[in-house]
């Protein structure tokens, strides 16, 4: 029977107007250690985010989200961050951050299957 393992994740969210600190979860980073898996989730609903501000640049948010992607990859095309191990990347993009793209506190949990597990919260928390 295969072992659990620890994995940890965090929401994405998007806070159009930081100052008033309203936000709509749209995505999912998780880290599991022993898998090597880090990996970002996420989805766009044009619909749910003019619905708490028609003033987003979707240009500006798709340009975070493909940073947050290239760095989960790692390698050259992260830039600086995608060069540093799999978990000091997950602490970067995990960090507090007063920005238009934000994460939530990191969560533990334990899976068999980390694909599965970023799917089914992805599924939770942001669908």
């Amino acid at each position: 029977m295969p072992e659990h393992q620890l994995f940890e994740y965090a929401v994405i969210r998007l806070v159009p107007r930081v100052e008033r600190e309203e936000f709509l979860n749209i995505g999912v980073i998780l880290l599991c250690r022993q898998q090597k898996f880090l990996e970002i989730r996420y989805e766009l609903s044009e619909t749910r985010i003019k619905a708490i501000s028609d003033e987003v640049d979707f240009q500006e948010i798709g340009e975070y989200l493909n940073a947050f992607e290239k760095i989960c990859k790692g390698g050259p095309n992260g830039g600086p961050i995608g060069q540093l191990t799999i978990a000091e990347r997950f602490r970067w993009l995990t960090a507090a951050r007063s920005t238009l793209i934000q994460t939530s506190a990191v969560h533990p949990g334990l899976c068999i299957n980390a694909k599965e597990s970023l799917a089914r919260l992805f599924e939770q928390l942001v669908l």
